[in-house]
Order: structure tokens, then sequence, then C-alpha cells
């Protein structure tokens, strides 16, 4: 992993992070990746701006910000907490004759002092777990501009079951996902997924675990922190060396997800609702249906503290931050276990049809994920959910209460990982069934 930057705060206190800095010092790279992989990169991010303006968040020692500065010709501001990296990497742009292509600024990736849309490329090479895929998502999509592109590694699973030890390692480190759970967060975040690229195995061994292992050989074990320092690279690597097969670095290049309406271009934004939110809500949800059924259903809901959970209600916002889409995750039950059910998910009619209900659905579901949920059921249009990964509730063995088509009651599990209930689905009082 690529320990170039802390949420938080600089090292400079902890004996064990200094010990792994002192690790660190001068290797060619803090974390899996490689020049090589870089121009791919460069190259799947598709046509830049001339001279691009480009944030390279949890830039380590700049190995990437002076490719990008030598070779794209980027003008380069280059964020990390750890100022002896920064100061490295001032002096080598210097002696390159870049320094005029090159800015360091000593600060978290998630609260960058930067304008919005002040950047045609945001750059996360092995960084972007520091503060979470999500949370970088959400606080980098601001900083580009029209047209931007968000190139990001991070590490996932790579097979559906991955092995008991190797689940724990990365619990207590770092919960990893599966691509399909990244890309539903990356668009639930207002991102269309360009690219999906897995990392070589020579990015992890040639370029970083190789020249690690040799520094941990000549390491003093009397430093204070450098025992606890070693014995957590020696777990790390030996983690990747056993079950490597089981997790990958993959590369995402992410837009932001602008839709054609009405000869213009819309970028939704999927948010929680908030209080302030309730009477628009309601609004979408009467201008959607036939009836206020729909409307009043969701006024139960929330008054019903069996049913609803904070933070599973979700709108689609529209550049003006007027809310256009709604969706809602509650508490149901499959033969007495916990589940969710979606519904109702509505539109404003002038907004239909342009991807505001789907931003909506993907934050919620990708909300659900985050807290721990797993099933989720949904009756609704055959044609429609399993974009999402519904899939018939009876292939998993659940059932509706009352007559339904098999193909409209619908079932997805958040995690594939984990087993789900089967029976009758239970609904909230609210729903009448």
């Amino acid at each position: 992993m690529n320990d170039t930057d802390t949420p938080d705060h600089a090292p400079g206190t902890d004996p064990v992070t200094e010990a792994f800095f002192a690790l660190h010092h001068d290797l060619p790279r803090q974390g899996p990746g490689s020049d090589a992989t870089t121009r791919r990169l460069l190259e799947m991010a598709g046509p830049l701006p001339e001279c691009p303006r480009v944030l390279d968040a949890g830039c380590g020692p700049g190995r990437s910000t002076l490719l990008l500065a030598e070779e794209v010709g980027a003008h380069v501001t280059a964020v990390d907490l750890y100022q002896p990296f920064l100061d490295g990497l001032t002096a080598e742009a210097a002696r390159r004759g870049l320094g005029d292509q090159v800015t360091v600024v000593n600060c978290s990736m998630d609260r960058l002092p930067a304008p919005d849309h002040g950047f045609d490329v945001i750059w996360a090479e092995g960084s972007v777990y520091t503060i979470g895929f999500d949370v970088a998502l959400r606080a980098w999509r601001r900083l580009l501009a029209p047209g931007g592109v968000l190139v990001i590694t991070e590490i996932e699973w790579t097979v559906p079951n991955p092995a008991a030890p190797v689940c724990a390692y990365w619990d207590a480190a770092y919960p990893l996902r599966t691509h399909a759970a990244n890309t539903d967060a990356a668009q639930a975040a207002g991102y269309r997924l360009r690219a999906h690229w897995p990392l070589p195995e020579s990015d992890w061994w040639d370029e970083y675990y190789t020249p690690l292992t040799q520094r941990l050989t000549r390491a003093d074990p009397q430093q204070p922190g450098m025992p606890e320092a070693l014995a957590a690279h020696r777990t790390e690597i030996d983690m990747r060396r056993e079950h490597g097969s089981d997790y990958n670095y993959a590369a995402y290049i992410l837009r932001p997800h602008d839709t054609a309406e009405n000869g213009t271009m819309t970028t939704w934004t999927a948010r929680t609702e908030t209080a302030d939110d309730i009477p628009a809500v309601r609004d979408i949800l009467l201008a959607a249906f036939p009836t206020a059924a729909e409307a009043d259903i969701v006024d139960a809901l929330r008054a019903d503290p069996q049913a609803w959970i904070d933070g599973l209600s979700m709108v689609t916002a529209a550049p003006d931050s007027t809310p256009v889409g709604y969706a809602l995750l509650t508490r149901c039950h499959v033969d007495g276990q916990p589940a969710l059910a979606l519904a109702p998910c509505a539109v404003l009619p002038q907004a239909q049809r342009a991807g505001a209900g789907s931003a909506a659905i993907r934050a919620a579901l990708a909300a659900a994920r985050a807290t721990g949920e797993n099933l989720v059921v949904v009756l609704g249009h055959a044609d429609y959910y399993p974009r999402f990964g519904f899939t018939p509730a009876s292939r998993f063995g659940i059932r509706a209460p009352f007559e339904v088509p098999d193909e409209a009651m619908m079932a997805m599990a958040l995690n594939d990982t984990r087993p789900v209930p089967t029976g009758t689905i239970q609904y909230p009082v609210a729903f009448g069934v």
C-alpha cells in the first residue's frame, strides 16, 4: 500500500510512523505502480488540454508528478502531508528544469484550498485509501473543470469469495470492495466510468515489494518504532505472496456524469436527504405518480422507527441544488431476517430519462453497502432494475407476500460473499401489505 498521505495529521510524533517513513526513504516507489502504468493511464484518460492543470493527490516523493510535468507539459499541484517528500520533489523538479511546472502543497488531500473547476486532471496513484474512495470522489468532484478526468488506483477484491485470512487482514486495515461496488459508488457520486484496468503483478513486486524487502533486511531493529513497522510490512508482503490472487490495485478512469437534456448539459448530484428536502421530495412523488399514495407512504415510513434508516433516503439534485429525483431504502424482513426494500423511486417529469433516477438509486445502494447491509428487494419493471444488479427474487428463494409476476419481484445481494435469507418478504406497515 502507498502510505504517502494520512487523513488527519502529518507524521512526526509517532515513533512507528517515523520508522515507517525511514523504511520508505528514497525507495523508487511508495506503493504498487510503475512509470509504464502511469503512461498507460494517461493513454486511457484520453486527449488532454495543452499544458493541463493537474492535481496529484497524495503525491509522495512525486514519481507521477515529475512524469506528468515532463512528458505531458502539465502544471502539477502536488499535495501531500509529509514535508520531506515535498522538499525532495521541489529539489528534483528544479534539477530537471520543471520548477515552474510543479507547485507543492502540504495539506490533506480531501481538504485542498483550491477553487472549484480548477483542474483538468486529478491524479491519485495508490493514495486514495488514506481518505477512502467515497470521500475522495465527493471531495474532488468540485475541483474538476468541465470535461475533466479523474484517474485513481484503488485496491479491491478480485474474487467473489476471498480467503478468510486475507478478509480479516483487509477488514482491519482498509475494507475492500469489488469492482462492481466501486463502480456503483463512483456512479452514485456523479461519475461515469470511462475505463477500468487491473495493475500488472510486476507493479507490486518489481517496483515496490522487492526494493522494500531489501530495505527491511538492512533496517535497525533497535530504532524506536522499528519492530512494529517491520512486522507490519512483513505481514503485508506475506499476505500478498500467499493470497495475492484475491485482491489487486485497479485503475479507474472517471469523468463527471454529464447527461444531455433539452440541448443542455445537466450534472446530477446524488446525496442523502436533509430535513429541508422533505417538501421537495413530496412534490417529486406527487408529480411522478397519479395519486398521493406514494407520498403518503414515505411520510408514514419517516414516522416509523422500525422501518426508517437514516442515510438511506436519497435525492438527486440539479446543478442549482433543486431535488429532482428520489430513491428510498427502508427496513423490511425476509423470513424474519433484516433486508431492505427499494421503494418508492421517482423523478420529476421534466427530468425523466436523463439519469436522475439512476443516480439516486445507485447512491442509495452504495450507502447501504457502506453500512454493512446486504439483501435488497424491489418490485418494479423487469427491464429497468437489472441494470443495478437486481435479478428475480425467486432465484434466491425469496417471494412476495402477494401475487406478482416472477420477473417483477427482484432482489440483489450487495455483498455476494455473504449468504442471504430465503422465504417471504415482510414489508413495513406503511406499505399496507
